[in-house]
């Protein structure tokens, strides 16, 4: 293996000696920092996040036993955690509304999934909720993330200064609107399999959002798609409340690629809810019981047929 100046990898000398290599070099990386080195030299993992040692913990540059424990509460630390910046009482509650709006939907798959993992593993309550946060995708809770980038893009291709109107930004809207069916692509926040007509969360979502100031680009986009996209698609669908939640994130400054993360950590209460719930009154042997009951076998006609050679 061939060191340079930096700790940098040669990647070609490391692949021709990968017999030989031991199984800390693994795998073979390309470094930049000129302060560190394998043999006894500087080596630097910088976070902000926090840190520790024997008597203190700091968090974000505060300690967290005396400045922030009783201070403040988790919502602002996780929107400041994912931020770094300290975020103002504005964006605190209309970040704590939409962790709120997301909490739960009822029986979704992702709540159904953990209640019969608990059932399966009761010992592992925490794979019971990671088998309800592994669910959450483009049909459930991932909206917020797909909603937030779509937005996101649409205003990434305007040119020159944002629609101020409302008749402006629907003509906005209704180019985005048509660009979408022409590609035979879904319009991120529209349509809920519940609420046919109206997502009872999205308008207080913007009505807060508004209030606080935060009424930004992305949810007047937003509402103008709710406007203008029945002239486009032929039928009126409802904005949903993961659309929304989308988003007013990115209004208050998350980008796209953390939404999915707090749609995520508003369903992990809910998901607990689930758990907790589920230890008290279980559903899930029934669940499983009725599936079982109920199952069919039906071996296709392939299974009786011998490959000929």
């Amino acid at each position: 293996m061939i060191w340079t100046s930096g700790y940098h990898f040669c990647y070609h000398e490391c692949r021709e000696n990968s017999s030989a290599r031991m199984p800390w070099q693994l795998p073979c990386v390309e470094r930049a920092e000129n302060s560190c080195s394998i043999d006894g030299g500087h080596m630097e993992y910088p976070t902000g996040i926090g840190t520790s040692d024997a008597t203190s913990i700091h968090l974000l540059g505060h300690d967290l036993a005396g400045e922030l424990i009783g201070h403040i509460g988790f919502g602002e630390l996780a929107l400041w955690l994912a931020t770094q910046q300290r975020p103002t009482p504005q964006q605190v509650r209309v970040f704590e509304a939409v962790l709120v709006s997301l909490a739960d939907h009822g029986f979704t798959p992702t709540a159904i999934a953990a209640r019969l993992t608990l059932y399966s593993a009761p010992e592992a309550l925490q794979g019971a909720i990671a088998a309800g946060l592994l669910g959450g995708g483009s049909r459930f809770l991932g909206v917020t993330e797909d909603t937030g980038r779509f937005l996101a893009g649409v205003l990434g291709t305007f040119a020159g200064q944002l629609p101020e109107t409302d008749e402006q930004w629907d003509v906005l809207a209704r180019r985005a609107v048509a660009e979408q069916r022409a590609a035979g692509r879904f319009v991120p926040g529209l349509g809920h399999p519940v609420h046919k007509r109206i997502d009872p969360r999205t308008a207080v979502i913007i009505e807060l959002a508004d209030r606080e100031g935060l009424r930004g680009p992305h949810l007047r986009l937003f509402e103008a798609i709710g406007r203008v996209h029945a002239e486009v698609l032929g039928r009126t669908l409802p904005l949903n409340g993961a659309g929304v939640a989308g988003a007013a994130l990115a209004d208050i400054g998350l980008p796209p690629e953390l939404l999915r993360g707090v749609a995520l950590l508003a369903r992990a209460a809910g998901l607990l809810g689930h758990i907790a719930e589920e230890l008290r009154s279980p559903i899930a042997p029934d669940i499983y019981s009725a599936i079982d009951r109920n199952a069919v076998y039906r071996p296709t006609a392939s299974n009786d047929v011998t490959e000929q050679r």
